[in-house]
């Protein structure tokens, strides 16, 4: 694959999450990750396109479309009355994708928006971050 691994699999940072990565095409990977918070659980699937950049090996930009299913605990129903238990929405990213030569290892930093429609309608900017992974 272009990208120098097919799938991955390891821990995104903020907040604390599993992310499973797997290439479908050369230049297109789709990727699953279920984050706890202290709010609930949220489980997010993104299609993500990879784009090189010139000049260094291993690394690319990423952009893409997603969604998301979050399940609300008690903590998020106090602060938002009548919100619901559950929370559906639309996502995007944008971000930086490293793979080290020689080492099955990727890190990722990236951005993910989002918005909410149901449930709770809103905007949140403060998805994405640090993600390290173990490539196969």
């Amino acid at each position: 694959m272009g990208s120098d691994y097919t799938t991955a699999i390891g821990i995104k940072f903020y907040p604390v999450g599993i992310t499973f990565k797997t290439f479908i095409k050369d230049n297109a990977a789709l990727e699953g990750i279920g984050y706890f918070y202290d709010n609930g659980f949220r489980v997010t699937g993104l299609y993500e396109f990879h784009y090189n950049i010139e000049g260094v090996k291993g690394l690319k930009w990423y952009v893409g479309p997603g969604v998301h299913i979050e399940f609300w605990n008690t903590n998020w129903q106090a602060q938002y009355p009548g919100s619901g238990s559950v929370g559906i929405g639309i996502d995007g990213v944008i971000g930086l994708d490293y793979k080290f030569s020689g080492a099955p290892i990727n890190v990722s930093v990236d951005w993910q928006p989002s918005f909410n429609f149901v449930g709770y309608s809103y905007f949140e900017g403060g998805w994405g971050g640090l993600g390290v992974r173990y490539t196969f």
